[in-house]
């Protein structure tokens, strides 16, 4: 024996399409602009540490100058006081 089988729907056949789209570019601009600012944030902070090793020898010879002139003083005073 034979058996046929046939089915009906009340639903209509419907296709589904996936479309796939690019980031168009916009990573890409992200990662660049990211990139930049890490070069400056870089640049800035060489620049920064060579200022404070300038402030730092300006500092030190300040200081020296400060002990000569008062080394000079007080040799000064000693010959006085002879």
């Amino acid at each position: 024996m034979i058996e046929e089988r046939t089915t009906y729907s009340d639903q209509p056949h419907t296709t589904t399409v996936v479309e796939r789209r690019s980031g168009g570019g916009g990573t890409i601009l992200i990662g660049v602009v990211l990139l930049i600012a890490v070069i400056i944030g870089a640049f800035y902070l060489m620049n920064q540490n060579r200022n404070e090793s300038a402030q730092t020898k300006a500092i030190t010879g300040a200081a020296e100058s400060v002990s000569d002139g008062a080394k000079k003083v007080g040799d000064a005073a000693q010959k006085a006081v002879e």
